[in-house]
């Protein structure tokens, strides 16, 4: 064979190669029309009206609150909030009438007296329009929760947003800028971060157990395959919708915690990513089976979806390095991975137990015991057990609420800002710009306007604050 027929063969071998593999990479769920846009938007910059890290707004002795979305995660959040003193439900809000008034019934007998919002896609709007609200909680599918918060801000209320706080580059851009323009929180529901582990090691970490931190790494691991097709469960079969998306559309369990270790937003930033996702081998072929049997499936007949796991991995300003991964369909167990790795030690939380190490083997369990009896959080001393009883999700729920108010009362910072939000919410839409564009890399936007540089350190000492009381 001579050179030229020899290049021929390889040149059409290389074509061949790469026709093979572009319909795996691009029929895994749909192309999203704002796809083309992501580039643009996540390399937008922009003048920062107002800082909110580590801004405290005033003092509210009293924090009068609203609920908006009372299914899963709403109905849960109610039930702990009737454990907190200097609170006042004021309002309860969902589109279905029935799970407005089946929530009211949690505060029958109580100091509460919340009035219902429902029975309208737009009743949420009149609850955000009062004028005795002072924190508008969001519990609603994913693609309102940034309408939502937007629209509270902009009246005068603080945010608290279940996670995603939003789905799109642009959307996480509008809530940045609505936040500093109105001075107002709007804190991501991350109740990941409020988890006994990672608040164990953000504290190790705050204390310079682990050294530098070099490399994290987090998950969302959980087969939830059944519930995606629960009628009764998913209302609108919402979140089965979102799965048309081909990208890590849950990254901020994962992420959160690590992000704190690592002080993104407050003295790095994490700079770009790379995605990649396999094939999807679970969802379209159960979605176009339910179709030939069930009217309500037909609008998802020859639909693709989402790969089955996505690997991302990012690359901070300084030079270290994250690996996120999501994975809602296959049968594994449940994994957030939680990996914190040092110059001096390394933490790992799955499998269960975490585990600790500085060396080539994890301390046993005694000596973990006595590192967990060191290095404690404050915030887990003063209500940790109490947490447990109330509840949810083994009490993280219960202590991301409890913090929450406390700050508000206290007239402190939170330990989550708008722009932790937007920062940890956007890899969603970037990861599907980059799983379309065969894992090229794409910028992660400085929501902070370069501010991360002299930001300070999530702290979460207690050193001020923590006086609001607990009825269990």
């Amino acid at each position: 064979m001579n050179k030229r027929d020899f290049l021929k063969r390889v040149g059409l071998g290389s074509i061949g190669i790469a026709g093979a593999g572009m319909p795996q990479s691009c029929a895994s769920a749909k192309t999203d029309s704002k796809l083309p846009a992501i580039k643009k938007q996540a390399g937008a910059t922009r003048k920062q009206l107002f800082n909110m890290s580590g801004y405290a707004a005033p003092k509210l002795d009293t924090v009068r609150m609203a609920y908006i979305g009372l299914g899963n995660r709403g109905g849960g959040a109610i039930k702990r909030i009737v454990f907190l003193e200097n609170v006042q439900v004021k309002a309860l809000c969902d589109i279905r009438t029935e799970k407005a008034q089946e929530a009211a019934k949690i505060f029958e007998g109580s100091s509460h007296t919340p009035q219902i919002y429902a029975g309208s896609e737009d009743a949420w709007k009149r609850v955000c329009e009062r004028d005795d609200i002072d924190l508008v909680y969001i519990c609603t599918p994913w693609n309102l929760h940034a309408p939502m918060a937007k629209y509270a801000m902009e009246h005068g209320k603080h945010v608290a947003c279940e996670i995603p706080v939003a789905t799109t580059v642009e959307e996480c851009w509008d809530l940045v800028e609505t936040s500093e323009r109105t001075k107002k929180h709007c804190m991501m529901l991350e109740n990941c971060c409020y988890d006994f582990f990672e608040l164990l090691t953000l504290n190790m970490a705050r204390q310079g157990f682990f050294g530098e931190i070099l490399h994290a790494e987090g998950a969302y691991i959980h087969d939830i395959y059944d519930s995606l097709f629960d009628k009764n469960k998913r209302y609108d079969l919402w979140r089965l919708k979102q799965n048309e998306r081909n990208g890590n559309l849950y990254p901020t369990h994962g992420i959160g915690p690590v992000c704190q270790a690592l002080d993104i937003n407050r003295g790095d930033r994490m700079d770009y990513l790379v995605s990649m996702a396999s094939n999807d081998f679970m969802l379209a072929p159960r979605a176009n089976k339910l179709a030939g049997q069930d009217a309500e499936f037909k609008q998802f007949a020859g639909h693709s979806f989402r790969g089955n796991m996505n690997t991302t991995t990012i690359r901070t300003a300084k030079g270290k390095t994250i690996m996120l991964q999501h994975d809602i369909t296959s049968p594994r167990p449940y994994s957030r991975i939680h990996l914190i790795s040092g110059t001096k030690g390394t933490a790992l939380k799955y499998p269960l137990p975490g585990r600790i190490a500085q060396g080539h083997e994890w301390f046993s369990e005694e000596e973990y015991l006595a590192l967990e009896k060191k290095y404690q959080p404050e915030i887990i001393k003063k209500i940790g057990e109490l947490a447990k009883q109330v509840g949810g999700h083994g009490g993280m729920d219960f202590l991301m609420d409890w913090r929450l108010i406390d700050c508000l009362r206290n007239g402190l910072a939170l330990d989550q800002d708008v722009y932790d939000a937007a920062s940890w919410s956007v890899i969603s839409p970037l990861t599907e710009w980059s799983v379309a564009n065969r894992s090229a890399s794409i910028d992660i936007p400085d929501f902070t306007n370069g501010a991360w540089k002299t930001n300070k350190q999530v702290d979460i000492s207690l050193k001020e604050g923590g006086n609001t009381k607990v009825k269990v």
